[in-house]
């Protein structure tokens, strides 16, 4: 079984060492962190911050085009994979969920 846990093969998850990377070469991504704005304010790793549970409503504040590579990233990789779904269904092709969320770069980062 895949390791992958995303059926779309179009929509690679990213991993936290990848992520990293692309980050420290100074790479503009374009980031949907959808965890809670107190949780955000704790600690990020910058992006835009909308909540899951508010996205299907605020989805006009994304400045981003539908097919952009947007990267979703959450505590643990479980909201930010529902907005995956989320995005998809509205028409945004390039999501990509970051495996193992924000715990996993906070452990390559310690």
């Amino acid at each position: 079984m895949s390791q992958n846990l995303n059926n779309n093969s179009k929509n690679p998850d990213i991993k936290a060492s990848e992520l990293l990377e692309r980050l420290e070469l100074g790479e503009a991504l374009k980031v949907l962190d959808v965890r809670e704005p107190i949780e955000y304010h704790t600690y990020n790793i910058g992006g835009a911050n909308i909540s899951v549970g508010t996205l299907m409503d605020r989805l006009d504040e994304l400045e981003w085009n539908e097919d952009d590579e947007i990267i979703l990233v959450c505590k643990a990789g479980v909201r930010s994979r529902t907005a995956q779904s989320i995005l998809q269904q509205n028409g945004y092709t390039n999501t990509r969920n970051l495996t193992g969320g924000l715990t996993a770069v906070q452990r390559l980062k310690s």
